[in-house]
């Protein structure tokens, strides 16, 4: 996460929006953001219906009862270019990602 603040600028430069999804509550994201500092970028409630969102992208886990971390990038036409599932404990490296942003 902190990748992504600390390098926001860089992908808004590439016309890049960061959205953040989470199975956590309005509530919780709000006081998490507000924790942390302040977020630049939209942290995104999945909560209800619980986990939707992440079951259409495929990314939520019954067993864990949340969605997996994962990163996605999607094409100004809503085409998913590049995804990837992080295994528990991991964060995505945000430096990586630029780099293949650079070449869609």
């Amino acid at each position: 996460m902190s990748g992504f603040r600390a390098n926001y600028d860089q992908f808004k430069q590439l016309n890049v929006e960061i959205l953040q999804l989470s199975t956590d509550t309005v509530p919780s994201l709000k006081e998490w953001g507000e924790k942390l500092g302040g977020i630049s970028f939209p942290l995104l409630s999945d909560y209800w219906p619980h986990g939707a969102v992440g079951q259409a992208y495929g990314i939520f886990s019954d067993e864990r009862g949340l969605d997996m971390r994962s990163a996605f990038l999607v094409d100004a036409q809503g085409v998913i270019r590049y995804s990837h599932e992080y295994p528990k404990g991991t964060i995505p490296e945000s430096a990586d990602l630029l780099e293949r942003l650079k070449g869609i």
